[in-house]
């Protein structure tokens, strides 16, 4: 199903519509407030969005170097080209340690890999320990946000599925109980647990280590328990220095969750006494994208999220609506790069308000590659008839201004005296939710030339 479809079956329930739209403002508004308290906050995002350029330039470099560091400090490197060769690579693992079940942090890359339903028909028992991700993980649901993967549940949601998985109370809600109910759920499961798998926020060339921020602190403890640690990034998580990543921790959560910094940013070089720690480097598409220069910023992305909390599109119509493992802005370029056809609706998924772009912490330029992804849609032949003939005959009236000139006179003249049942028809799918505003009497041509004097 395209976006529209899927998005109209979420804008359906009107009051959940409301709230998911409210919730994300509201993190909109913490980053705003966090953004403001900076005097450097541009600063900071000129330079990331540099040193990210830079990386990508010469992101060949930086991996080798990344890898030579990393096999220095007694860490195994393994390199994967795509999903399959990633998992195949982790069960390995896996399996040479005889494990059977291990408890994971967050990782949008193993979403994107399908890692755990693969791991499972493969025999090991997969525990995702981010709150948000076990509470999806019990109900069978991806994540539908990218640092908020429950967003588009309710409290009472989360208390009936505790209730049919971890037997709390039953109608008990309150955030405090369920919270501490997971908790002690999720203590035997790290307790028990043979490996630990984390994702990677920033791996550091120059140290061969990497970096993972969260604010459960599920990751340190699951790393810590085990004797085997297997760490899964994509190749465009790779920055220069050491020093860089304090330009980058002080963006991350500030656009994320509104807070000044994550409560835990972990360092990881090297397992843990008598353990062993993999890092598993993925491509998976990367490299298509990398050759393009007018895409190639997308992998600039650390995943924080803005741009989610900020569409109105992404707001009113919820995660799933996308059919991506990452929704939004990000995803709805990204998506498109690996399968045009598959995700063709994903850039009219937006307005082009741009505020995408505005609020992105490392400066991708999301708003022009979605204003360039349509073109490809239509070059390749994705978009429908109907909709195709709608944009040919607007840009054939635009491009005739006189005519346009009247066809504005007509409309503002017409349409305010026309049959509601006429103007609402199964041939307005604009009006089919929206009620058309008042029309003016005047265009605004009109009324710029009566301003300016000019007749």
């Amino acid at each position: 199903m395209s976006h529209p479809e899927l998005a109209e079956k979420f804008a359906a329930n009107v009051e959940r519509m409301k709230w998911h739209d409210k919730a994300l403002w509201f993190v909109r508004v913490k980053r705003d407030n966090q953004s403001k308290s900076l005097d450097e906050w541009e600063e900071l995002r000129n330079t990331a969005d540099k040193i990210k350029s830079h990386t990508l330039s010469h992101l060949d470099e930086y991996l080798e170097q990344f890898e030579k560091n990393a096999l220095a400090r007694g860490i195994r490197v393994h390199w994967a080209k795509d999903a399959k060769e990633h998992n195949e690579i982790v069960l390995d693992i896996l399996r040479s340690n005889g494990a059977k079940m291990i408890v994971k942090s967050k990782s949008m890359l193993t979403e994107e890999c399908h890692l755990n339903p693969y791991l499972e028909e493969h025999g090991i028992e997969v525990v995702d320990t981010d709150l948000g991700e076990r509470i999806v993980q019990l109900r069978k649901e991806p994540p539908s946000h990218i640092v908020l993967p429950a967003i588009h549940l309710k409290k009472e949601d989360v208390g009936t599925t505790f209730e049919k998985f971890l037997s709390t109370q039953k109608g008990n809600a309150d955030p405090t109980y369920l919270t501490r109910a997971a908790r002690a759920h999720l203590r035997e499961k790290f307790v028990g647990a043979d490996a630990a798998m984390t994702g990677v926020n920033f791996a550091i060339a120059e140290t061969g280590g990497i970096v993972v921020c969260t604010n459960e602190g599920n990751a340190d403890l699951g790393a810590s328990l085990p004797k085997l640690h297997i760490a899964c990034m994509g190749i465009e998580k790779i920055i220069p220095r050491l020093k860089d990543l304090s330009i980058f921790t002080r963006l991350l959560a500030r656009s994320a969750t509104g807070q000044p910094v994550t409560t835990y940013t972990s360092h990881y070089h090297g397992a843990v006494e008598g353990g062993q720690m993999h890092i598993v480097i993925v491509d998976n598409g990367r490299s298509k994208i990398l050759s393009d220069k007018r895409y190639i910023k997308s992998l600039q992305c650390i995943r924080c999220g803005a741009c989610l909390n900020t569409c109105p599109i992404y707001r009113r119509s919820g995660g799933y609506s996308y059919g991506y493992v990452i929704p939004g802005p990000i995803g709805s370029t990204l998506a498109p790069s690996r399968d045009l056809k598959k995700y063709y609706s994903l850039p009219f998924a937006c307005s082009l308000c741009f505020s995408c772009s505005n609020v992105c912490p490392v400066k991708v330029d999301l708003a022009d590659q979605l204003y360039l992804k349509r073109q490809d849609v239509v070059d390749a032949g994705y978009l429908s008839p109907i909709k195709h003939n709608a944009l040919k005959m607007a840009t054939w009236l635009m491009c005739r201004p006189k005519l346009m000139d009247f066809a504005g006179f007509m409309a503002r003249k017409m349409v305010p005296i026309l049959p509601r049942a006429l103007l609402y028809s199964k041939f307005n799918l604009w009006g089919k939710n929206r009620e058309l505003p008042p029309f003016p009497k005047n265009s605004f041509k009109e009324l710029y030339k009566a301003k300016k004097g000019i007749k």
